[in-house]
């Protein structure tokens, strides 16, 4: 985590710096904390500069519904953050408004619906082919914004998305096997989700954009 700041801070600036690897604490502490509470054995998150952090489980989720309880933890704990930094600008603060905004768009980028990001966990209780979908976003993503680390997580998914519409996935047998009530429960906190902080990224950029 001071790797990451110092290394932002050089670019950023160490105020911006420091709130946005405490925006990215937050998300993976979601994560975290969640993963404990279901018993599984998990690392304290790792940071990478330019690359984000990620919590080491280990020992896999045993069921697809703890995987995406797991999954959806994260942006939901890291929107909040967000959410606070947005609250606390009040229209005043650029600080605080621009770190509200990196929050939201870092969150809803992980929800694309592709293994390995989070909204690839989340959605693959509905079904892991969604994450073909997820692909074809990322990719699109890649081409409006190019990014080396955009096109390393396209890569990483390109077995898992290949597996999921072979039908050759290794997990244990039964794994997606959960109630429909389950299914649609964590598909609507999904799109709920997403959609606020769509919503929420368009309105922050439009203060921005017109100086508050």
């Amino acid at each position: 985590m001071l790797l990451s700041v110092v290394v932002y801070g050089a670019m950023f600036g160490w105020r911006y710096a420091a709130g946005f690897v405490g925006l990215i604490f937050f998300h993976e502490m979601g994560h975290y904390l969640t993963a404990r509470q279901r018993g599984l054995n998990v690392g304290l998150p790792t940071f990478i500069p330019f690359v984000g952090a990620w919590i080491q489980l280990k020992e896999q989720p045993h069921d697809a519904e703890t995987e995406a309880y797991i999954g959806i933890a994260g942006p939901v704990l890291g929107t909040v953050a967000a959410f606070a930094c947005y609250l606390l600008a009040d229209g005043q603060s650029g600080l605080l408004l621009a770190l509200a905004y990196a929050g939201f768009i870092l969150n809803l980028f992980n929800l694309i619906p592709v293994s390995p990001l989070d909204g690839g966990r989340v959605l693959g209780i509905v079904s892991p082919k969604v994450w073909g979908v997820g692909l074809i976003a990322l990719i699109g993503t890649f081409f409006i914004q190019p990014n080396p680390l955009i096109a390393l997580i396209a890569i990483m998914a390109l077995p898992q998305v290949w597996s999921a519409w072979t039908g050759k996935t290794q997990v244990p047998a039964g794994y997606y096997s959960v109630a429909p009530v389950v299914r649609y429960k964590y598909l609507a906190q999904y799109l709920l989700l997403v959609g606020f902080l769509g919503v929420m990224s368009e309105t922050v950029h439009q203060q921005m954009a017109t100086g508050l």
